[in-house]
């Protein structure tokens, strides 16, 4: 599970403090004990009672400009710096079942019942509320693959929650989380890992009652055009694609580009050709991807191919 850092500063800092110490020192997200390290520094800015409230209505009053501009998430977080390559500093609120936006929207937009990884390490701390529950577990990600479907071996470690005051490290691929609602409504504060490479590796989404990977969280903007490309990018574009199909450093990106591949084949026998060779090539995640593909094709093919008629 997340390594709990004690702490016991009863000091308080202000959000530009912990900025300016971290943009000044060798922060590296990489480095778990260097992450810990800064547990003391997050519990000082939670012990600022103030400086969040304070932040969310200056944003109030500016029509939340600097969130618009700057922040990726959803509605749930609040950015409070992003301008750095190495960390993110971020609030995340978390309602419980009886608040109304729970009630409108359901608990899945705030990753409530979902079990997952994260593809980065963070440092969290209670700031407002009782805190989210989460069932921990603990897996190998050396040892998967991330094919949906594929068994994983999870090792439950305990239930818990975020309580204010509590520091967490979440370490990257190692740590899962089935996260459930707060008993009331709760404010935690992170530094999150910050890299450009983030974006090309894998998160999961697990069955934890069954202990397989349900399907892979993580989505590029580049797997989208990939499909594009191969419609209509001309030799240009198949060329690209062909070019990342064999050696992305990706392999998520790899197996999206074969599906690109594939798609501009307008016989199911080809397209089946085309997986199976794929299947065939040295990279395991795109051999597995592959050869599920052919199975997907082979069980529809009746549906593939049967004529269409026009709507009346």
């Amino acid at each position: 599970m997340p390594r709990v850092i004690p702490t016991a500063d009863e000091d308080s800092i202000e959000l530009g403090d912990l900025i300016e110490r971290l943009e000044t020192s060798d922060f590296d997200g990489r480095d778990e004990e260097g992450f810990a390290s800064w547990a003391p520094e997050l519990r000082k800015l939670a012990n600022n009672r103030s400086f969040l409230a304070d932040l969310v209505i200056d944003e109030l009053k500016d029509h939340c400009r600097s969130q618009l501009r700057g922040n990726q998430y959803g509605p749930q977080v609040v950015m409070l710096y992003n301008r750095s390559k190495r960390f993110m500093l971020r609030a995340n609120f978390w309602p419980a079942v009886t608040d109304s936006v729970i009630q409108s929207s359901g608990p899945e937009h705030f990753f409530y019942g979902l079990a997952h990884d994260h593809n980065f390490s963070f440092l969290t701390v209670g700031y407002l509320g009782p805190g989210y529950w989460s069932e921990y577990y603990e897996y190998d990600y050396g040892a998967v693959l991330g094919v949906p479907g594929e068994a994983v071996p999870l090792r439950f470690v305990e239930k818990a929650k975020l309580d204010e005051g509590k520091v967490m490290l979440y370490r990257a691929h190692q740590d899962i989380h089935l996260q459930l609602p707060a008993d009331a409504m709760s404010v935690s504060l992170n530094i999150l890992e910050g890299s450009h490479s983030i974006m090309f590796r894998d998160q999961y989404e697990f069955d934890v009652r069954g202990g397989f990977v349900k399907r892979i969280i993580t989505s590029l903007a580049l797997e989208q055009l990939l499909a594009l490309s191969a419609h209509f990018g001309g030799d240009k574009g198949r060329e690209l694609i062909d070019t990342f199909a064999a050696g992305h450093p990706s392999d998520r990106v790899r197996a999206q580009a074969v599906r690109a591949q594939a798609s501009a084949f307008a016989s199911v026998d080809d397209r089946i050709a085309h997986y199976e060779r794929a299947a065939r090539t040295g990279n395991p995640f795109v051999s597995a991807i592959a050869a599920r593909e052919v199975e997907r094709i082979e069980a529809n093919r009746d549906w593939i191919e049967r004529p269409r008629t026009a709507a009346a």
